[in-house]
């Protein structure tokens, strides 16, 4: 397979679809790939990094850690997906941390070559503004989940949220759910999440495969 240029990679990123060509290349001259593996560490919770980083290949996890280590993710990034946003916006540290969950290659693009972008393309400049609005509107689901859902609930949004349409039109999470992870994600016990995750299984909400798959029924909506 060849390898793809800086601009051709750039082009593939939602981010910069609207970039004129001159734009384009400016910042195909100025980002810088970069290769995370699997646990590494992309951005860190209370420092600050001064880039913004553009998901290519992989998948990176966005997590927040209290005084006495405890986690909690955030969201999940996957291609196309960017981070680091905030800070540069802001010029405060980072708000959480986000780490490799699977060797990950991204895209770097300095805080002065992103500034400049923003001005001359009002395009970009939105499409960051949405992603920030997306970002606020899980917040905001999530704050309402830990406030008004039992675990139940907030064990079936995180479901219903996973599964993907596959080629018969079932909702499949097609890798197998840790436990801890969603626990981290609701704010429950591990213990909790594995009492949940069986009685849905034996009620029919949901069907566990061979595979490790995850068959998400329709009912389950109306847990969560």
């Amino acid at each position: 397979m060849a390898i793809l240029s800086n601009l051709e990679l750039i082009r593939r990123v939602p981010l910069f679809s609207t970039l004129t060509q001159a734009q384009a290349e400016l910042v195909a001259e100025a980002v810088i790939k970069r290769r995370f593996k699997r646990g590494e560490t992309i951005v860190e919770q209370g420092k600050k990094s001064n880039f913004l980083a553009i998901v290519l290949t992989g998948r990176a996890r966005v997590v927040t850690q209290d005084g006495r280590g405890r986690e909690v993710i955030l969201a999940t990034l996957n291609p196309g997906d960017y981070l680091g946003e905030m800070s540069l916006i802001d010029d405060q540290p980072h708000s959480a941390t986000v780490r490799a969950e699977v060797q990950t290659d991204v895209l770097i693009l300095g805080r002065l070559e992103f500034a400049r972008c923003l001005p001359e393309n009002t395009s970009m400049a939105y499409a960051v503004m949405k992603g920030l609005v997306q970002r606020l509107r899980q917040a905001d689901r999530k704050i309402e989940s830990l406030a008004l859902m039992d675990v139940y609930g907030r064990v079936a949004r995180v479901l219903l949220e996973f599964a993907q349409e596959d080629h018969s039109g079932r909702m499949v999470i097609r890798e197998r759910v840790s436990r801890q992870d969603v626990a981290k994600m609701i704010g429950a016990s591990r213990e909790m999440v594995s009492r949940v995750m069986k009685d849905l299984e034996d009620r029919g909400f949901i069907e566990v495969m061979a595979d490790g798959s995850t068959v998400v029924k329709d009912r389950l909506g109306t847990l969560g």
